[in-house]
């Protein structure tokens, strides 16, 4: 079989964009496809999940929001220091300090949804990266369309057809809709990867995910 006509292995990552531990795995997924060499390039499909979904759309103050859910800001700000000593070793500036809001992230899953719909998988995968970026390194708080919009902007996309369509409630019940799916699958958090029948939760090496795409593509003829 000519590898024109293998279809590549389906990689499904179930995110949210307020979840560190989804930009580290999102790093570690890429590195983890570039070590693989397969024949066949994967196709990585984004799955949004929010983990606040009932979070009012101007966010809420990030400190106050953490200590309620942690008990306490100080049990807060040690699990962030996990994330940044993870994060550098991805390459990954978290920069705690300069976030002020815990966002409403359903307009970021909106505006992705949306670019990737265009099929321009190199794009999406760096509006997906960018608008981590945005909230975890630079502070900014991407439950605002203007954020977005900027955000966007940056990869060439019309910041006013951006905010034109965020003002819409355009896709919102497509974005709800695969959460619902995801849940009803049984992802209970995030990040969860789904490469071919192997689901695995929770952050992964490269290696470790390098590991079952070689498995799974040996299985189909695409490695």
């Amino acid at each position: 079989m000519k590898t024109l006509d293998m279809k590549p292995l389906e990689i499904q990552m179930v995110y949210d964009f307020i979840c560190p531990w989804c930009w580290i795995t999102h790093v570690n997924l890429n590195d983890a496809i570039r070590r693989a060499g397969l024949e066949v390039a994967p196709l990585l499909k984004y799955i949004p999940f929010e983990i606040n979904p009932t979070m009012p759309s101007a966010g809420r103050n990030r400190r106050e929001y953490r200590s309620a859910k942690f008990g306490g800001w100080e049990n807060s700000q040690e699990l962030d220091a996990g994330t940044v000593l993870a994060g550098r070793r991805a390459g990954l500036d978290f920069n705690y300090d300069r976030i002020e809001v815990t966002p409403n992230t359903r307009l970021a899953h909106r505006l992705l949804f949306f670019i990737g719909m265009g099929g321009d998988a190199v794009k999406t995968d760096a509006l997906f990266d960018a608008i981590f970026y945005s909230y975890f390194s630079e502070g900014r708080n991407i439950g605002d369309s203007q954020v977005l919009a900027d955000v966007a902007a940056g990869f060439g996309i019309s910041a006013k057809s951006v905010s034109f369509f965020l003002a819409t409630d355009a896709l919102d019940q497509e974005v709800v809709a695969l959460e619902r799916k995801a849940q009803t699958a049984g992802v209970q958090a995030v990040p969860t990867i789904q490469i071919g029948r192997t689901r695995m939760s929770g952050a992964r090496p490269p290696a470790a995910l390098m590991s079952v795409m070689k498995e799974t593509a040996t299985g189909r003829g695409l490695w």
